[in-house]
């Protein structure tokens, strides 16, 4: 039996609204945080989870065809992020990995921006504050502490606000991502631990890290957690709203493992035929998360053409919006570097930017030398 399949999902185990052919089921303890989730609040979801795949497939093509550098595909979990971003109110704050754009959509950020690290052209893609979202942390795990920090900095400022983190299966295995839990246990903060388990941490199974189910871990820390699909949307908006609302009411961090499955590659740079089965793939594929939602919406008669349709040109819209922002970007200017490293100016910033300036006009000294040379020789 390969690895990854030692800790596959249990259905019976996780929460789950949507079957994967589109039927509602009913759930005593999750009903009650979808009640005013109507047709057209389902069709609103599933928009947006048309829409961060259209920006997902955008923005792959551009890196293909060499206008970006690295792109991290989100195929295949669009419900996870959708679905919890959602629930999120807009004093709350995100700490992310790189593969998280539908929160980040969900939290508003400028289509433009979801690209400029990738494109090169800046070392953070948005203002945190802005939107209430922290720029992607590549550094596997370290987001965890940032978000229980933040969380221990609302338990001070007597608010009732909620920092989220979301990470994936392999960084589970990070200290930083114990540590946090530790911390966010002893202090009781106001955090959500959102694991999205896609089952491959790059090119390493779920199942060689994890012999029991992750989210088993977290009451070893003194943590509530739950398991959910996290190819269900409306289940994935369930259980985020609980763990907020426990946030709130001041009973500490909860830790949600959202099981889902990464379709693409870890990022463009990879290649997933080298390390997993087209079986594996082609049973997940179907348990699309967007194609459940139109199972359901459609059979309560709230996915007719004209839905589809406005959906799709939102889509191609939100795609076309996308590619002229990067193809249109500035490149950026040498000292650029030097902005937005600190909230303010410091003499030992200033002193790099100094000597990096005198750097650069050497160059400009040197072409000048030359040309004169080559002036003076004819």
């Amino acid at each position: 039996m390969p690895l990854n399949n030692r800790v596959d999902a249990d259905p019976d185990e996780l929460v789950q609204l949507i079957g994967p052919n589109g039927e509602r089921r009913e759930n005593a303890a999750y009903d009650r945080w979808v009640t005013g989730v109507d047709g057209p609040a389902l069709q609103a979801l599933y928009e947006d989870m048309v829409v961060i795949r259209r920006i997902d497939a955008e923005a792959t093509a551009l890196q293909r065809q060499g206008e970006l550098a690295l792109w991290p595909p989100l195929l295949g979990q669009e419900a996870a992020q959708i679905g919890s971003g959602r629930a999120l109110r807009e004093d709350d704050f995100v700490f992310s990995s790189y593969r998280e754009n539908g929160v980040a959509y969900c939290r508003g950020v400028d289509l433009t921006d979801i690209l400029r690290v990738w494109r090169g052209n800046a070392s953070s893609g948005w203002d945190p504050y802005g939107i209430n979202m922290a720029t992607p942390q590549v550094i596997i795990g370290a987001q965890t502490l940032h978000a229980t920090g933040y969380a221990m900095g609302i338990l001070n400022d007597g608010a009732d606000a909620v920092a989220v983190t979301y990470f994936g299966d392999g960084a589970t295995s990070q200290g930083d991502v114990n540590e946090a839990m530790v911390f966010a246990a002893s202090y009781q903060a106001p955090v959500i631990f959102f694991c999205q388990n896609n089952h491959w941490a790059i090119s390493e199974p779920v199942g060689l890290q994890a012999h029991v189910p992750i989210a088993h871990r977290a009451p070893g820390f003194g943590i509530p957690s739950v398991r959910v699909d996290g190819n269900d949307v409306l289940a994935c908006l369930a259980v985020t709203r609980e763990a907020l609302d426990r946030a709130r009411t001041g009973g500490g961090p909860t830790f949600i493992e959202a099981v889902t499955y990464r379709m693409g590659p870890h990022t463009t740079a990879d290649d997933p035929t080298r390390y997993r089965d087209a079986n594996e793939l082609e049973d997940w594929a179907a348990k699309d998360p967007i194609a459940r939602l139109a199972g359901l919406l459609d059979s309560q008669g709230l996915l007719p053409a004209e839905v589809t349709d406005a959906v799709k040109t939102k889509a191609d819209d939100v795609a076309a919006r996308l590619r002229e922002g990067c193809i249109s970007m500035a490149e950026p200017e040498a000292l650029d570097v030097f902005k937005h490293v600190y909230s303010e100016p410091n003499s030992w910033l200033a002193r790099q930017q100094d000597q990096y300036e005198r750097y650069l006009a050497s160059f400009e000294s040197s072409n000048s030398d030359s040309t004169e040379l080559t002036e003076g020789s004819r």
